[in-house]
């Protein structure tokens, strides 16, 4: 008997080595923590979070909107939101009821500005404002404020959004082209955080898909957010993402550049709103125990929020394989519901969505039918995970987008530190980078176009 008991275990030892056990014995050779920015949030219970909608960068005639900011701030309460930062460019804004300091750069709208009067401010705020039908809301709209739109006068579209600045600091702010790092120095000086606006603008990535994935423009956007801590990320999708196609793909290049130095990408999603019609596009689901403007501050920083849009477009990289437009059209925007992580799982929950889809270091790793309402994705099955950086969700659905932010892969390993590189072929590249970032040599490459 005690030799038919050493045999039986000589052979599960040599199952155990050969890997004849599957995925058990896989998993046990993996060594690696699941580190998520929802770890905090309660999902249900009488101590449940809310989920509360809201955009960061808006705009109005203050800058060069269409609409005055007692109209737009009024449609963000008519379509739901919970909280709003107008962020015109060059002007920080200030209390909704208050008027907005005045830009030179704007003059041709004297006579087109508007802001709330003190009753429909606190109305607002409050929820006891009536919408456009006479009912009342019965919740309020938070207020952000400090918030600007820097390098307003830039051809190169080079745009950098600042929060919580001081009152009056940053008003006028032109920046200078190509100037993100004038802009993210300036906020970070003065107190504030920062996210770079709709890059593939700036690259004109929709012309030339490969710029998201080249390798010089990926350690641009990389080296400005290692070295400005108050940089929390970049905008993955802005307004109807007609500028934008690509980002996400360059959000995912950027997160496995930064990641081995300790650096998460938070994904911002806003509408950069000129107009009314423009409010229903791309806005995020913050999570939250109460809706103030210290919970929302926080929330940017953890990245407890998910990023929507009502405009997706296609790409073959990472998909959709068509564009998808659900604006204006009163559906329900697919969203998560729970984000949970355990082991090496993944559990997510979602309302109004069709399928999920788990990125991985910026490939799709695993798809599934979300209208069931929940996936649970085990990492132990997927070969390489160990391997992986982050891992990501996407949920897509009639009424458009909604993505998590980067859950991280955590083996353990020791961060890199960021250092920034000052050699002197480093410098020549920093003067002949401020050379192509004066106007008189932007204009004279705007004028080469033309012809």
């Amino acid at each position: 008997m005690k030799k038919t008991r050493k045999i039986l275990s000589l052979v599960l030892v040599l199952m155990m080595l050969s890997g004849l056990l599957g995925t058990d014995a896989y998993a046990a050779e993996k060594s690696y923590a699941l580190i998520s920015p929802y770890e905090q949030v309660i999902w249900e219970g009488e101590n449940a979070w809310g989920a509360y909608k809201g955009t960061l960068h808006s705009h109005s005639t203050y800058s060069d909107a269409d609409e005055s900011l007692a109209v737009m701030v009024k449609e963000y309460y008519e379509q739901g939101y919970d909280f709003l930062a107008n962020s015109d460019h060059g002007v920080t804004g200030t209390e909704w009821n208050k008027r907005q300091p005045f830009v030179p750069l704007y003059f041709y709208q004297a006579g087109k500005t508007a802001h709330l009067t003190d009753e429909e401010f606190e109305g607002i705020t409050s929820g006891t404002y009536p919408l456009y039908d006479g009912t009342v809301r019965g919740k309020g709209m938070t207020c952000v404020t400090g918030a600007n739109e820097l390098n307003n006068l830039t051809l190169t579209k080079s745009h950098v959004n600042g929060y919580f600045l001081p009152e009056g600091v940053g008003n006028g702010f032109g920046g200078m082209e190509n100037g993100f790092e004038l802009a993210i120095k300036f906020v970070e000086e003065n107190g504030g955080l920062s996210h770079i606006n709709h890059p593939g603008d700036w690259l004109e990535s929709n012309a030339d898909p490969s710029a998201v994935s080249d390798p010089e423009n990926v350690t641009f956007f990389a080296d400005l957010l290692l070295k400005y801590d108050s940089c929390l990320g970049i905008e993955v999708f802005n307004e109807n993402n007609g500028v934008t196609r690509y980002d996400r793909i360059l959000w995912d290049n950027l997160l496995m550049s930064t990641l081995p130095y300790g650096k998460n990408v938070i994904a911002f999603s806003n509408t950069d709103a000129h107009n009314r019609k423009n409010v229903d596009t791309s806005f995020s689901v913050f999570m939250m125990e109460e809706n103030t403007v210290e919970n929302i501050k926080e929330t940017m920083q953890s990245g407890a929020f998910f990023a929507v849009t009502r405009c997706v477009r296609a790409n073959d990289v990472i998909g959709p394989e068509k564009d998808t437009d659900a604006r204006n059209k009163n559906l329900p925007y697919p969203v998560f519901t729970r984000v949970e992580t355990e082991g090496h799982t993944v559990t997510v929950e979602a309302e109004n969505a069709d399928t999920v889809q788990f990125i991985a270091d910026g490939k799709v790793i695993y798809t599934a039918a979300a209208d069931a309402g929940k996936v649970t994705l085990d990492l132990d099955t997927v070969e390489g995970a160990e391997s992986f950086q982050y891992i990501r969700a996407e949920l897509l659905g009639e009424g458009g987008m909604c993505l998590t932010q980067a859950i991280i892969i955590d083996d353990g390993s020791e961060r890199a530190v960021y250092e920034e590189d000052k050699s002197l072929a480093a410098l020549m590249e920093d003067i002949l980078f401020l050379l192509k970032s004066t106007r008189i040599w932007t204009i004279i490459v705007e004028i080469g176009r033309l012809f």
